[in-house]
């Protein structure tokens, strides 16, 4: 019955990350739809509202699929045992955490830089600053893959 729910869980952490990517891809769209003037290296945009919220919402999902798919898995790195002497499912799932963790703090560096940028009080001026949402989009994807590696391997 827990291995049912455990999947279950996995299963929406993976819906939350996959929605979060998709936000985050239709925030870039929508920033890209907005005036642009380029020359050069330098770019002066207006800021979209639309590629605001949907920015905020796909970083607002990432955070949370991250949490809940923390809480999911057991703890890998707090055993009695030490890491030489530890299983190879033990291993793939601490390497698997770690690269959660990097896609986590990527990508949501990403989408935030990218939802920051389109705020509303914030018309800017200055280097070329795109496709911040649409690579945090992608790592979302990409912390999902993670996520559920980390979750198959921490209960195998």
């Amino acid at each position: 019955m827990s291995r049912t729910i455990g999947l279950l869980v996995c299963l929406s952490v993976v819906a939350m990350d996959i929605t979060a990517g998709v936000l985050g891809i239709k925030a870039e769209a929508a920033q890209d739809q907005m005036k642009h003037v380029k020359l050069w290296l330098f770019e002066c945009k207006e800021p979209s509202h639309e590629a605001f919220t949907l920015g905020a919402a796909a970083a607002s999902l990432l955070g949370l699929a991250h949490v809940i798919a923390n809480m999911l898995g057991t703890c890998t790195i707090c055993s009695q045992e030490g890491t030489q002497k530890s299983s190879p499912s033990r291993h793939c799932s601490l390497a698997c955490l770690l690269l959660t963790w990097a896609a986590l703090a990527i990508g949501l560096a990403l989408l935030v830089i990218g939802t920051i940028s389109n705020h509303k009080s914030r018309a800017t001026c200055g280097f070329t600053d795109r496709h911040y949402l649409f690579v945090g989009g992608i790592l979302c994807f990409v912390h999902a893959g993670f996520s559920t590696g980390y979750y198959l391997t921490a209960t195998a």
